[in-house]
């Protein structure tokens, strides 16, 4: 884990309002919204579009049963005739009412199958094919259907249907499918550019459409969806893709003579136009959204934004930067009212921290004053008496070797005391007061503490430079210099590093140094308060230096992976 002291405030944890509302009302409103009318439109498709098909299911059926019906009128008014005309020869006449039913016309056959009377030309009865109907005729009770034929009259497909009296003549009648349909379907599908019905016999050929200037050709009216269903005895419906939309296509039989009625028509348009605009209704919760939506947007911009900007101000002043706090975050009153409390306790801790700098540097200063006196005391009372002790013991080890030989080896063993207590003093000396800092510079100064360290821990210590060397103010250096002091002892002593780095770059505008170890580590804290919490006082005094020197100091540091110092200065 890495910390930086001090750094850039962190970013915002979590998402935020904003982020909130849009999850949890914008976005579930608009799912509403979106799932409302489509979903209701969609259901009254599906229910209109079933309507559609049972409807038109039911018309066809009720539609082939009239076909059904007005074929068996026709076949019933044709064993009348025959019978009547059994008694009476001339009964042709007496039924002429059955001719608008007829358009083909109405004849008597006899028995043998000969021509005896008819209501049109007798020419035009012998060029149809009635011999076969005839035959099947002929002792049957019930009536018998011929396939569709062209008329010789006309060209139009024509049928016709006989009736055999026992023992007596056959009556047969002509009529034309087409005018039989359009008296059946005029009132329950009436002839439209929407709406289609179309008549197809057994043996594929169209007996009546409704849309006579369709392109579609009579073959591929035969191969129509619903068709071959029909032509099987099977009543339903079905649906097909017409360019953009859905045709509903209706099929039933005609069973009494093998004929299948098909109904198509596109369903949508079957849609009652006010029950179309009903399903629109839902697309007035679309001007709410919109208000909400300007609703949040004023939120966001007016309350959201300003907060988050608040927030970032605060988070500023945690890190010391207290010039933040007088950017102007705008919003509502009470946001700016809020920001204005924000800004006046800013400026008193900004000046309870200057006081407590101040405080701290007069503080830092006498320490350091009081340790320049020490040095020069041990330096000029303590370094000097041992010296002179030094040399009064080496006068009596010189006396002892003419009169005392055996003394002489306990007079070295004081020499080499007094030699490292005087080694230890000077030390001391350079610690209580660096020397080198004064008469060399920082550079050496450093350097020397790096040796010292290499020689008391054991640790390899590198020191390396950069740049073009120069010298700093004596506060600057002496407070640099207490900085990489901490870091090596806190390395040696506590990180119990094997190998230390400390780089000085004298860049242009900027003084850097870095301290660098393979020690243990340790969590770096994310603010300078919780140093103290945390136990790290050579830390936080390492922060308060940076600090009254205007530098910046960063601590990088995770278990097991050693510590980073960085103090950045500009010249």
């Amino acid at each position: 884990m890495s910390r930086s002291l001090p750094s850039s405030p962190p970013g915002l944890r979590g998402r935020g309002l904003t982020f909130q509302l849009f999850i949890f009302i914008i976005l579930p409103l608009v799912a509403l919204l979106i799932a409302i009318p489509f979903g209701s439109l969609t259901l009254h498709s599906r229910a209109m579009r079933a309507l559609v098909g049972e409807r038109d299911e039911r018309a066809v059926r009720a539609a082939a049963a009239t076909f059904a019906e007005q074929l068996n009128h026709r076949a019933a008014s044709l064993r009348g005739l025959a019978l009547h005309a059994t008694d009476k020869p001339n009964a042709l006449a007496d039924y002429e009412f059955l001719l608008p039913d007829f358009e083909g016309g109405l004849a008597l056959f006899a028995a043998d199958g000969v021509l005896t009377a008819s209501s049109n030309s007798p020419e035009l009865w012998r060029t149809r094919p009635a011999a076969e109907l005839l035959a099947r005729s002929a002792g049957q009770a019930e009536m018998q259907f011929s396939n569709a034929f062209a008329d010789s009259a006309g060209g139009e497909l024509m049928m016709m249907v006989a009736a055999a009296a026992p023992d007596g003549p056959t009556a047969v009648g002509a009529f034309s499918p087409s005018a039989l349909a359009r008296r059946v379907l005029a009132d329950t599908f009436p002839a439209g550019d929407q709406t289609k019905a179309f008549l197809v016999d057994a043996e594929g050929r169209v007996l009546y459409q409704s849309d006579s200037a369709d392109s579609e050709s009579d073959t591929l009216r035969g191969n129509h969806p619903g068709v071959a269903e029909a032509l099987r005895g099977e009543s339903g419906t079905t649906y097909i893709a017409v360019g953009d939309s859905e045709h509903v296509v209706a099929y039933a039989p005609v069973a009494l003579v093998g004929w299948a009625l098909v109904i198509e028509e596109p369903w949508d348009m079957v849609d009652n136009p006010l029950l179309r605009t009903t399903q629109a209704a839902p697309l007035i919760l679309i001007p709410i959204l919109l208000f909400a939506l300007i609703a949040l947007g004023f939120g966001i911009r007016q309350i959201v934004q300003p907060l988050r900007a608040l927030e970032r101000q605060a988070s500023e002043l945690t890190w010391g930067r207290f010039e933040a706090a007088e950017t102007p975050v705008g919003g509502i009153a009470e946001i700016r009212n809020l920001q204005a409390e924000l800004s006046r306790m800013a400026q008193k801790v900004k000046a309870s921290q200057q006081n407590l700098r101040g405080y701290l540097g007069a503080i830092t200063a006498g320490q350091e004053d009081e340790r320049r006196r020490l040095a020069r005391e041990l330096h000029d009372d303590t370094v000097q008496a041992l010296v002179a002790l030094d040399q009064r013991a080496q006068l009596a080890q010189m006396a002892a070797k003419r009169e005392a030989p055996q003394a002489m080896e306990r007079f070295a063993e004081l020499r080499e005391m007094i030699a490292s207590l005087i080694e230890e003093v000077r030390r001391i000396i350079r610690a209580l007061r660096p020397i080198y800092l004064e008469d060399l510079g920082l550079l050496s100064a450093i350097e020397m503490l790096a040796r010292d360290l290499e020689t008391a821990s054991g640790a390899r210590v590198n020191f390396s430079t950069s740049g073009q060397p120069r010298r700093l103010p004596s506060g600057h250096e002496i407070a640099i210099y207490r900085i990489v002091q901490e870091a090596l002892n806190n390395a040696a002593r506590y990180a119990e590093a094997r190998s230390v780095n400390v780089a000085a770059v004298f860049e242009p505008t900027e003084f850097v140094i870095r301290v660098r170890d393979d020690g243990k580590g340790f969590p770096a804290p994310e603010r300078v308060s919780a140093l103290a919490a945390s136990g790290h006082y050579g830390l936080m005094g390492m922060q308060e230096r940076a600090e009254l020197i205007g530098g910046r100091l960063t601590i990088a540091s995770s278990p097991g992976a050693g510590t980073a110092i960085e103090l950045r200065l500009r010249l």
